[in-house]
Parts: C-alpha cells; sequence; structure tokens
C-alpha cells in the first residue's frame, strides 16, 4: 500500500507492523509526533502493545531494558538532549545485550538551546555498543525499522535508527507500507535465550570483578573484559548478519541492496563526496550539477556507520582521486567523525596498495543552518578544483 505521509509516521508504522510489545517514551521535539501515533495505535486497538508514558527519558530505556529482559520485543524513541539524558541506560542496554530499537530523530544538543537538525546526538554515542542506521527517505525509515528489529533480535545487540528532525521526521513523502502477512512471514515472534522468569529467578548483571571467577555452579564464568570483548567481537560479526537481513528482506518485499553504502555515480568517478543522511540525496543534485561540467563525481551515502563497515567502504573508494565529507557533527577538538572513520577505513585496506585518494571534511547544516544547494555546488566544486586548505571548512559559517 502506498501512502504519502510524514517520517515519524513511517517509523510509527514500522513499530507496529513488528508488532512491538512494550513501547517507553518521553516526548522530545522532534521525535513526540512518533511516539504520540503509536500511543493512538495502542489506545484504538489498532495495535496490541502496553505503552508505558514515562517522566524522562533515562526512565524510557530503563522501562525498555526491564521489558526487553523480560522477553518483550521493546521500541522507544527520542532526540538530542533526551538521547544525552539516556546515556547511562544506553550504555547498559548494550552491556546487556538487549535488542531494543530506538529511532534517534537527529536533533542539535545544547546549549545554547537549539531544536533545529543536525546529528551531533547520535554521533556522540557513537562508542557505547549500539548498532547505529542512518536514513535518507520515508521508505529507508520504515523499512529499516523492520530489518532493524530482525537484526537485533539475530545478534543481541540494541540498535538505532537514524533520521533527519524536520527535514524527514516532518516532511510529506509516498512511500510504501508493507502488507501485515509480509512483515509477519520476515520477522517472527521475539524468543530470547533467556528472560527473566519468576518461577525461576536469576540474578542479571551483577558485580563482576577484574578477573573471571568461578559462578554459583561451580563453572568459570567470564569477568567484565570477557563480555566487553565479546560485545566488540559480536559487534563486527553484525556487518555479515546486516547482509543476511538485507538479502531476507529483499526477497519478501522486492526492495533492497547494499546494507552499508548507496553509491550514485561512483562507477566512474574521480571524486566522491560522502555522508549520512538525507544530505547524501540533496548532494545527488549537485553531483548531477557537476557532471554537466564534464567532472566526474559521485556521491556516496553511509548507512551503516556502527559497527564501521570498513572494507566496504574503502571498496567503493579504491581508485578514486578525492573523497570529500560532508558531515552535521564534529569531535570536537579534532574533525568530523565519519572523516576520521574514513581515513582509518582507507589507510587500513589502501595504504599497502599505494592508491590513497585525498580527503577533506566540510561540516554543514550545524543546528538547522539552512543547507543551500547552490552552496554545497560551489563548495564540492572548489574541493575537487582547489582543495579547501583549512579543515575542517564549514559551510556557511558567518563570523
Amino acid at each position: 500500500m502506498h501512502i504519502i505521509e510524514n517520517g515519524n509516521v513511517a517509523a510509527a508504522l514500522g513499530v507496529r507492523l513488528c508488532r512491538a510489545g512494550v513501547i517507553a517514551a518521553y516526548p522530545i521535539t522532534p521525535q513526540t509526533p512518533l511516539t504520540e501515533r503509536l500511543s493512538e495505535y495502542v489506545e484504538s486497538g489498532d495495535m496490541k502493545a502496553e505503552y508505558i508514558p514515562v517522566e524522562s527519558e533515562h526512565s524510557a530505556l530503563a522501562v525498555c531494558i526491564a521489558a526487553s529482559s523480560a522477553g518483550a520485543r521493546t521500541f522507544t524513541a527520542t532526540s538530542a538532549n533526551g538521547l544525552l539524558y539516556m546515556h547511562e541506560q544506553v550504555q547498559w542496554a548494550s552491556g546487556a545485550r538487549l535488542p531494543i530499537v530506538m529511532c534517534v530523530v537527529n536533533r542539535a544538543v545544547g546549549a545554547p538551546w537549539n531544536v533545529w537538525n543536525d546529528q551531533q546526538d547520535s554521533i556522540s554515542q557513537r562508542d557505547t555498543g549500539w548498532i547505529q542506521i542512518y536514513c535518507c527517505d520515508h521508505q529507508q525509515i520504515i523499512d529499516t525499522v523492520i530489518k532493524a528489529f530482525w537484526l537485533a533480535e539475530k545478534v543481541s545487540i540494541p540498535i538505532m535508527v537514524c533520521y533527519d528532525g524536520y527535514i524527514l521526521s516532518h516532511t510529506y513523502m509516498p512511500f510504501d507500507v508493507p502488507d501485515q502477512e509480509k512483515v509477519d512471514a520476515f520477522l517472527p515472534p521475539f524468543k530470547p535465550e533467556y528472560a527473566l522468569d519468576p518461577d525461576q529467578p536469576a540474578n542479571l548483571n551483577t558485580v563482576t570483578l577484574p578477573d573471571v571467577r568461578v559462578d554459583v555452579h561451580g563453572e568459570l564464568a567470564h569477568g567484565y573484559m570477557e563480555i566487553r570483548y565479546l560485545l566488540q567481537e559480536d559487534l563486527r560479526t553484525t556487518l555479515k548478519a546486516a547482509a543476511e537481513a538485507e538479502q531476507r528482506f529483499a526477497q519478501h518485499f522486492g526492495r533492497g541492496g547494499d546494507p552499508f553504502i548507496e553509491p550514485y555515480r561512483c562507477a566512474d568517478a574521480d571524486f566522491v563526496a560522502v555522508g549520512m543522511g538525507s544530505i547524501t540525496y540533496q548532494l545527488r543534485v549537485c553531483v548531477d550539477a557537476l557532471r554537466k561540467e564534464g567532472i566526474r563525481v559521485g556521491v556516496m551515502g553511509v548507512r551503516y556507520y556502527r559497527p564501521f563497515p570498513d572494507e566496504a567502504i574503502a571498496g567503493a573508494l579504491k581508485g578514486k582521486q578525492g573523497v570529500i565529507v560532508f558531515e552535521k557533527a564534529l569531535s570536537y577538538g579534532y574533525e568530523g567523525a565519519l572523516a576520521s572513520d574514513l581515513k582509518s577505513a582507507l589507510y587500513e585496506h589502501l595504504a599497502p596498495t599505494g592508491s590513497l585518494p585525498t580527503v577533506q571534511n566540510l561540516i554543514a547544516g550545524i543546528g538547522g543552518r539552512e543547507i543551500r544547494t547552490e552552496d554545497l555546488t560551489q563548495t564540492l566544486r572548489a574541493a575537487i578544483h582547489e582543495r579547501i586548505s583549512k579543515e575542517p571548512h564549514w559551510i556557511g559559517l558567518k563570523l
């Protein structure tokens, strides 16, 4: 069924189709309409779930942690300072290996106070052990939510589905809503390997010591370091699981692609613009304009950011002269986080070949600053012809 709706509704429909059993949320702009719509589904009986309103984002994720520990499929959503308020529980959810799905509707963080879009909120949580996937349009939002539940439950790792506030959350676009029967065939009921049971009481996530120790059954148990090592190793293997999820999704719904990157006119490109989220679709207009000038340039969207798909990215950029990374966030004190990760991947995989492309880092749209397509085109042209010397270079900065 094709409909025209906003991005928050696309996410809510995805959650409903996945039959989430527990939803907990606290309102924060621009996420609020997403969880409001879910509460309406529950109230009207269109969705069989427990909707739990709480007093804070910290409590929202705490409820999801408890529900997931008891074996329920759980969902929450947040933005900006709400995500930062969750930070303790964000760490807990990944350490406890709970398959929670959370939509992060990207928004700038304070101070100073700002309710507009950039990606600093989710980027600030990149090292918490969650999978992070970025969406470019409404079809990707609903499809990614559905894939995220399957993947999270496959690998027992929580997932953030990130999409740009207002630019995607509040704008209307056409997208396809899958049939419930097809989603049920793709995503079976959640059956955790272990769930809390009153008839079989147990302690979860008790205090660990620096070294391994014998448990109550007399068996050698992992210590904290071993548990964290396994999380890291399992995060890396989710790259294979993500490819499996994409393949299964294509078989059930007839659409899909590369789960990690989304290239556009890159095959014969000498230069490639790289970014995450809606800006990569805007950059396609710039690429088309520069192609008419005879400049062989393409654009590549990074969909799967954590764990970082280093091999896929390096393979796609092999043989290119230059890479221009556009970001809506910053690792303060150095450069954009995506640019740093990309440089590391290129060095690891391409340095031995002696064909490293140059990398330039451009910062745009911080705090919702307008990103004019004309400005993007001019900056991309300048980066290709002249190489912008000061990096990271801020687009639209007025001092």
